[in-house]
């Protein structure tokens, strides 16, 4: 994913579908995270839009309206969202756990105080201090009349609840309500309900972590392979070595996508509908590893050796999109 040309969603079943170019969610360390892609392992995220001026209300209900097709559609998104997003989708408020992952010293603060037992002796008011990008301080309340609203023990919640909004919210509100909007024109927002924002995660990102029983037990073998076949031993015995992230991305090498269905392995799809997870025996032990996307097909060589296996393997992780698909 390149800076010049960022994605705002990255739809992984075939066939894909992705919106390129100037968008509102891009890969940058200088703005607050949202959620990132197990494909480059870069940050996605939610960034002002000066650039955009009075577009942008169009441009982020667009992209609403894109995550709410994909819903509908059964397709997983190549982002992982933070839950603050999530809980927006769901017009669900703030958690503290939120800012977790904006700020964790802030998170750390805000805990503290949520603990203290002498909490007006801090002399603090329901407003908060802000720096704008001019690097001008603004100072903004946060309620009517907040500046001479003291923090005490008796409103110390509600004030912990406004200083979450404000942080997760800070400029950026206004393009998230429109994403919000534009996904509930596609989604009736009564269709999700039901759901916390870790449920609507695996129905829009899928299962972030692999579960290896579950891939084991819904992969197929062909060429003469099978469970118990030495080589197919030692291939499992390698995705135990490997980290989650490899497994990702070796699943991404093998199907073209790095998210797992919340059904599991068993509601993997290939280009014509449902496809398990299949391991072939091909080629030489000189030969690497090969995909075929569509069919979610891994072309396996016969290695000798548990470690020769492994080795390929591994190349096939980290030189994904140079080598072997199909």
């Amino acid at each position: 994913m390149s800076a010049a040309a960022p994605v705002i969603f990255c739809v992984n079943r075939r066939p894909p579908v992705g919106l390129r170019g100037r968008s509102p969610a891009r890969p940058s360390r200088s703005r607050r995270r949202v959620g990132f892609s197990t494909n480059t392992l870069v940050l996605v995220e939610v960034q002002s839009c000066n650039f955009l001026r009075h577009s942008f209300r169009c441009t982020f209900r667009f992209s609403g309206r894109v995550l709410g097709l994909a819903l509908v559609h059964g397709y997983l998104l190549e982002a992982w969202f933070t839950r603050a997003l999530y809980r927006a989708l769901l017009r669900l408020p703030p958690a503290l756990e939120d800012v977790d992952a904006l700020d964790a010293q802030f998170a750390a603060s805000l805990r503290w105080l949520q603990s203290c037992r002498c909490v007006s002796s801090l002399e603090l008011t329901f407003a908060v201090s802000e720096r704008l990008a001019d690097g001008r301080v603004l100072e903004r309340e946060l309620k009517p009349g907040g500046r001479e609203v003291a923090v005490t023990e008796r409103n110390r919640k509600e004030y912990l609840e406004r200083v979450v909004r404000w942080r997760v919210e800070r400029g950026v509100a206004d393009q998230t309500e429109w994403l919000v909007r534009g996904f509930h024109e596609v989604v009736d927002p009564r269709l999700v309900a039901a759901f916390d924002a870790r449920e609507l995660e695996l129905v829009i990102a899928g299962a972030p972590e692999l579960d290896v029983a579950d891939w084991r037990a819904n992969t197929e073998y062909r060429g003469g392979y099978h469970d118990s076949h030495p080589v197919i031993h030692w291939f499992w015995q390698a995705i135990d070595r490997f980290s989650n992230e490899q497994r990702l991305r070796l699943v991404q090498f093998v199907t073209g996508t790095s998210s797992i269905p919340y059904e599991g392995f068993a509601a993997l799809r290939g280009s014509t509908g449902p496809r398990r997870f299949c391991i072939e025996r091909w080629g030489r032990v000189e030969s690497l590893p090969r995909a075929h996307t569509c069919f979610n097909r891994l072309d396996l060589p016969p290695y000798p050796t548990p470690q020769l296996l492994y080795e390929k393997l591994l190349l096939a992780v980290e030189e994904t999109n140079t080598f072997g698909i199909e």
